[in-house]
């Protein structure tokens, strides 16, 4: 089906508009997709584009802390006053209150991810002390230890999860109860903990995951309709994604596992069962804030004014 649109269509008007810096860039993108909307052959490529965009987008928090950490391996003096942990912590605080400021990440967002950050600090003074995991280099900031700037580790994947529900529009089918998320969440969160002295249960959470999400799809919108998968591959790809990113972590030894104190090595590939499980408590906090929407059809209920497509905290026209 090809994408209908006519030059006699305006923008709409845009919270994002309000932000100097994306005025050029709505407008452009509105008159960029008219064009590529008039065939399939380029229709098609610009709905792809415009994912890359999205997903980009959403990974803004996550790709500065990447960068960050790359950088500083590479280029931060080993004998600068400041402790490179320090800097990594002073840097994501600041890049935290410069994205609020400009209206790049909401409150909302915001609240996601502080409430991660504790989680997951609470989580990293456990496995750091029964040495799960090591943060080989000095600190100032730190607890334990454990330097604070790891807590904006698991910061990012709340704020990943928290813009792509804005950023797809997401609508779900058959999605889990409340109760039944936070029921499991603090399953899996206990069993980190636990399974250090009692047997580990993360088989039967995996099997309660499956049970629980087995029958969820979630739809999200890219360009001018939505398309759907199932909800538990788009846990998996983001675990796998996350999996990606901790090795680059472990590559410029931001963090080390035991086997990795002689020699770098890839992560092992069972920690992609424990990210999953994490992505799931990440899943649920969000939920908290965004409450799933039911899925009722393309247009269900777009009524007589289309629906802009938030963007983090701020939004773009929908073409």
């Amino acid at each position: 089906m090809h994408h209908r649109l006519t030059r006699q269509t305006k923008p709409i008007a845009s919270a994002a508009a309000n932000w100097p810096a994306l005025r050029r860039f709505i407008a452009g993108e509105h008159r960029l997709g008219l064009v590529m909307a008039q065939r399939r052959w380029t229709a098609a490529p610009y709905e792809f584009l415009r994912f890359g965009i999205k997903q980009a987008w959403a990974c803004l928090f996550g790709g500065i802390a990447v960068a960050l950490m790359i950088g500083t391996w590479r280029f931060y003096p080993p004998d600068a006053a400041l402790a490179r942990y320090d800097f990594l912590f002073l840097s994501m605080l600041a890049v935290q209150l410069v994205l609020l400021a400009g209206r790049l990440e909401t409150w909302e967002e915001a609240r996601v991810i502080l409430i991660y950050h504790v989680v997951g600090t609470a989580m990293e003074l456990f496995k750091t002390r029964v040495g799960s995991w090591i943060y080989p280099e000095p600190s100032i900031f730190h607890i334990g230890g454990v330097p604070l700037f790891s807590g904006f580790m698991y910061s990012c994947i709340g704020s990943y999860i928290c813009r792509c529900w804005r950023l797809f529009d997401f609508r779900f089918s058959q999605h889990p109860r409340r109760l039944g998320l936070i029921a499991l969440s603090v399953a899996i969160y206990v069993n980190f903990f636990s399974h250090h002295y009692v047997i580990d249960l993360r088989w039967g959470l995996f099997a309660w995951a499956i049970w629980l999400f087995g029958r969820t799809s979630v739809h999200f919108k890219v360009w001018t309709s939505h398309r759907s998968m199932p909800l538990l591959l788009g846990l998996v790809l983001v675990s796998l994604f996350i999996w990606f990113t901790e090795n680059i972590g472990t590559f410029t030894k931001t963090w080390l596992y035991p086997s990795q104190r002689l020699g770098w090595s890839m992560v092992g590939i069972e920690k992609l069962g424990s990210w999953f499980l994490l992505v799931i408590v990440s899943y649920t906090l969000v939920s908290l804030v965004n409450a799933p929407r039911s899925w009722k059809g393309e247009g269900a209920d777009t009524g007589a004014r289309r629906r802009d497509e938030r963007v983090g905290g701020m939004s773009v026209p929908t073409l």
